[in-house]
């Protein structure tokens, strides 16, 4: 046979290929024109569907000129303040072609109601609309921290969402159950598969118990709950958990729901893959890591993502550029379209290993689901703290390992050593969004109320309220506001009224169970005790609307373990009130924890209000992700110390807490002497070591 007639043969034999994943990159930033123009260059480069993030103002109802938004806005997402926004970030992209996946919960109900507007508005017919809102607010009590309601009302307009798309928006996934978040927190692949299970539970209970729900809907209702998954190292277990993840979801609803059409019983599912394992050391090798995850969410034909996202390999260092992010989308375009992965059937199929895996994950799943529901359900054991508890103690045993050696890190607690990354280097690494954004979305919103119809806005929020008041469905009047000009603020401020703020358990309990601590951090804490005649106390605070708290509830937790007073009260804190927390408490130390980027204003208003206060001599540390270029910054504020993501050994972090505290009374006591000796200048002595905190 001829080399020629080879080819050709091989060429009739080829498998045919399935269709790729939708493609995205999870992206936004600064303002709607900036975001806008970003999005356009990602679909010209291949991207197949666009993934919204929104900032923390948008995503948690105020507007850009809000007390509450300062520093916050354009920093982890684009801003959208009403419909004028949400029309340039659009603007040139064909609605009616794309699908989008909007990471937006809380308010979820608000910014699709401005996408539905403005699809209108390009003559796209909102019922052959694709997309999805991510919705799944149960969870952000447990990990993101953007809800705003309390647990009840916050089902209802998740419901609302999902029984108007249902019957309007036919093909949107109108919720994104979301367990990427719960492994970012900690959460072991036991606990990823049975709260995100647990919570699809609650919701689709509360939809069919709907006095007004049609029965017989129920199976499309079920059929367009999607999920949005995490994808770690543990390349094994991550193929099982997803397979065991279709097969849970299948028996779901089967047995509990009693859906017969094996179409609408499908898993369908987008992933993010790990962002938590993401370097700040040689952050090069994140570009591998990003790369094994993503095969963990791929390989397996019969368990593969629908859509998927990578992040880019310098997060944890910083907003990435749009060369980061075309680098992680290169990598999903060379699986999809170089290799023959799309061509075969599923390649796990009768592996031993992997099917001894999926049934120990399922069994132990189940397990986890019966006490949930022994709880109360998902709702009764968020609101009472129980699940929020479980992750916070994973993810101490998780950083313990790290701490300890027996979890390998590479570059981080292994092989240091290494040559210094030649992508790190020079002006312009890593992204940052400029100070005036937030000046000029302050002045665009000003422009955008002087503009617009007072009665018709004063209208629609009368109108929000009383269907919000009443138990009607949320959306019709949402879209109406959105119509009207309605801002992202004035309609979660008049929800607001009407449903109440809710703070969620934090799961730093006294019976939180850590890892324990180490006895050089104990001693020390003791000896500094002495030195004080009391208690070393330490108040954590998480000033503005960042609510990944991570951190914060492994600091609070150690620094209790090793002898602290701990004082955290949770997210989202204002200046104003971490200050006051630290007078009432007598701090002799503050940690504020910052990963939205705005550490540089809300550590500069915080130190203003200790100075106010007359609290300027209590030493601040600052931990977040934070550039060189900002660490100096805020040690020119009088920041005492600053950690980053490379600062991962907790012990280490309480030793240089406890040294922090100790040069405060080391300056006191040299301020005291200096005084008695009559040193001009010098500070006047309380005359106790305690009383100078």
């Amino acid at each position: 046979m001829s080399a020629t007639a080879s080819v050709a043969e091989t060429k009739n034999d080829k498998p045919e290929r399935d269709k790729p994943w939708l493609i995205r990159t999870y992206a936004g930033h600064s303002n709607a024109a900036e975001s806008n123009k970003l999005y356009r260059g990602n679909l010209a480069k291949g991207q197949t569907g666009l993934s919204v993030a929104f900032d923390l103002p948008t995503q948690t109802g105020y507007d850009p000129d809000d007390e509450l938004a300062r520093g916050e806005v354009g920093k982890v997402g684009v801003s959208v303040a009403h419909l004028g926004d949400m029309r340039t970030l659009f603007d040139q992209i064909p609605l009616a072609q794309m699908n989008t996946s909007m990471t937006i919960n809380a308010t979820a109900p608000w910014l699709l109601s401005l996408y539905l507007a403005v699809a209108e508005e390009q003559g796209a017919p909102i019922s052959a609309l694709q997309g999805t809102t991510q919705n799944d607010i149960i969870k952000e009590y447990l990990s993101r921290g953007t809800y705003v309601f309390p647990p009840a009302p916050s089902l209802r307009l998740t419901k609302d969402v999902i029984l108007f798309t249902t019957k309007e928006v036919p093909k949107w996934n109108p919720m994104n159950v979301c367990s990427y978040h719960l492994q970012e927190a900690g959460a072991t692949p036991v606990q990823e598969l049975s709260y995100a299970l647990a919570i699809a539970i609650a919701v689709l209970d509360t939809v069919r118990d709907d006095p007004d729900f049609d029965e017989a809907n129920f199976s499309n209702v079920f059929s367009r709950i999607s999920f949005f998954v995490n994808a770690g190292m543990r390349f094994v277990t991550e193929i099982c958990k997803m397979r065991a993840f279709a097969e849970l979801w299948d028996e779901i609803a089967q047995e509990r729901y009693g859906i017969t059409d094996a179409k609408k019983r499908i898993f369908r599912y987008g992933v993010q893959v790990n962002s938590l394992g993401l370097t700040e050391q040689q952050p090069e090798n994140n570009v591998h890591r990003i790369l094994i995850e993503m095969l963990a969410v791929t390989l397996s034909k019969r368990a593969r993502a629908r859509a998927v996202q990578l992040p880019a390999w310098n997060e944890a260092l910083g907003l990435p550029r749009p060369w980061d992010q075309q680098w992680s989308m290169r990598m999903q375009q060379i699986l999809a379209f170089e290799t023959d992965l799309l061509e075969y059937d599923d390649i796990f199929d009768g592996s031993k290993v992997i099917e001894a895996r999926v049934e120990a994950l399922k069994e132990q799943t189940r397990s986890e689901l019966a006490r949930i529901a022994e709880l109360g359900g998902a709702v009764t054991a968020v609101e009472a703290g129980e699940l929020k508890r479980a992750l916070v103690e994973s993810n101490a045993k998780r950083i313990a390992a790290i701490e300890r050696g027996e979890q390998i890190v590479v570059g981080v607690n292994k092989w240091q050593n290494g040559e210094p990354s030649p992508l790190t280097a020079g002006e312009g690494a890593i992204f940052t969004v400029s100070e005036t954004v937030e000046m000029e979305a302050e002045a665009r919103i000003r422009e955008w109320r002087a503009k617009r119809d007072d009665k018709a806005v004063g209208k629609a929020l009368d109108d929000l309220e009383a269907a919000a008041r009443s138990g009607a469905n949320i959306m019709p009047v949402s879209i109406a506001a959105a119509k009207a000009g309605v801002t992202t603020g004035e309609w979660g401020g008049r929800l607001r009224q009407v449903f109440g703020e809710y703070r969620a358990p934090t799961g730093v309990t006294l019976q939180t169970v850590s890892s324990g601590a180490a006895e050089e951090a104990k001693l020390l804490i003791a000896d500094l005790g002495e030195r004080l005649g009391e208690t070393p106390k330490l108040v954590v605070g998480k000033p503005g609307l960042d609510g990944h708290s991570n951190g914060a509830e492994q600091i609070a937790l150690r620094a209790r373990d090793v002898g602290f007073d701990v004082t955290y009260d949770g997210i989202r804190q204002t200046p104003t009130e971490i200050v006051a927390k630290a007078v009432e408490r007598g701090a002799h130390v503050i940690g504020l924890s910052v990963l939205s980027g705005s550490h540089v204003p809300l550590v500069r208003e915080v130190k203003a209000k200790l100075r106010e206060a007359g609290l300027d001599h209590v030493p601040v540390v600052v931990g977040g992700i934070i550039s060189p270029e900002d660490e100096l910054v805020l040690k020119n504020m009088g920041v005492t110390a600053v950690y980053t993501p490379k600062d991962y050994e907790l012990d280490k972090i309480m030793v240089g807490l406890a040294k922090v505290v100790g040069r405060a009374l080391d300056k006191h006591a040299a301020d005291k002497a200096d005084a008695a000796a009559g040193v001009p200048g010098a500070p006047k002595s309380n005359g106790n070591a305690a009383q100078v905190f």
